[in-house]
């Protein structure tokens, strides 16, 4: 008799665990690269986190994914400024925030606030400003959340097209909104924008996704066209190295083309709109973290 119980009880014991997977959500993920190139090989040497004056992250926790980029405004070096720390500060600000008990995995701006409220309370001033972009994945929901400020920026593609994509905030042409700590006496003539001020979204995303993050060093110098032709090779990639490739090809791809004096790049375009006469790409450091939604 007992023999029988221990077996039914078994049975039971089976026939829930089987119908609790078969009810529990299946949660989506990032499976998430980066390559970059600072603008100056020669004087770049390799950081953790750094392609010359852009600085990027990507971390998880129990709740969610997150990515970032920030691009430090190259202007500060005629002042005797580092650009890079400036950006560097911020992305390393929002992975350590990514792992506090108070993060908000549907609120990418608090990020960006919190590291640059932490920025201007630094005992030993961190000068300089930057461009910055933050997505999150909240995999409860299967929802991405992001704050952008400045022309760094995200594309989204699904099926072969761009089913979402940061657009560029810009106080004029090449003057992008910018995150910024001035040198004492130089407030009134530099530009300074509040986290608070940037662009944020949120959407669903789906198995098979492919997100890019990246520097305005993609996106001036490759055509929409060109990304997209890449990003759509890269969907339902789950394998880490062939990710890399992809990554690697669309840093290389914008390096490339930063340099090509003859190409009419994104730049080039956008300046001739503004009665700018211009050809060729715009030599930049280049950023491009890149990822997939998977199971």
């Amino acid at each position: 008799m007992n023999s029988i119980k221990l077996i039914t009880q078994a049975i039971r014991s089976y026939v829930t665990t089987a119908a609790h997977a078969k009810s529990a959500p299946h949660l989506v993920k990032l499976q998430a690269v980066s390559c970059g190139f600072p603008k100056d090989l020669q004087q770049g040497k390799f950081k953790q986190g750094k392609y010359g004056e852009d600085s990027w992250f990507r971390t998880s926790n129990s709740k969610a994914d997150v990515l970032g980029v920030a691009d430090g405004v190259g202007g500060w070096r005629n002042y005797g400024i580092d650009p890079g720390e400036f950006s560097s500060f911020l992305m390393k600000t929002c992975e350590r925030l990514v792992h506090c008990v108070n993060f908000n995995p549907q609120r990418p701006v608090n990020l960006l606030s919190y590291s640059y409220c932490e920025l201007l309370e630094q005992k030993k001033p961190i000068l300089g400003s930057s461009t910055a972009c933050v997505l999150i994945l909240n995999r409860e929901n299967s929802t991405v959340y992001t704050a952008n400020i400045g022309d760094s920026g995200f594309m989204v593609v699904r099926k072969g097209e761009i089913v979402h994509k940061s657009e560029e905030q810009q106080h004029y042409f090449n003057t992008p909104f910018q995150l910024s700590l001035p040198p004492p006496g130089h407030g009134r003539n530099v530009l300074s924008d509040s986290p608070e001020s940037a662009d944020t979204l949120s959407f669903p995303v789906k198995e098979g996704d492919v997100i890019m993050v990246a520097t305005d060093g993609v996106f001036d110098n490759v055509p929409e066209s060109l990304l997209l032709d890449v990003l759509s090779s890269a969907e339902g990639v789950t394998d880490p190295v062939k990710l890399q490739m992809t990554a690697n090809s669309l840093a290389l791809m914008a390096r490339s083309l930063s340099f090509d004096s003859e190409f009419m790049s994104p730049f080039a375009i956008n300046a001739r709109r503004n009665n700018i006469n211009a050809i060729g790409g715009k030599p930049d450091d280049i950023t491009v973290v890149l990822a997939t939604v998977v199971m």
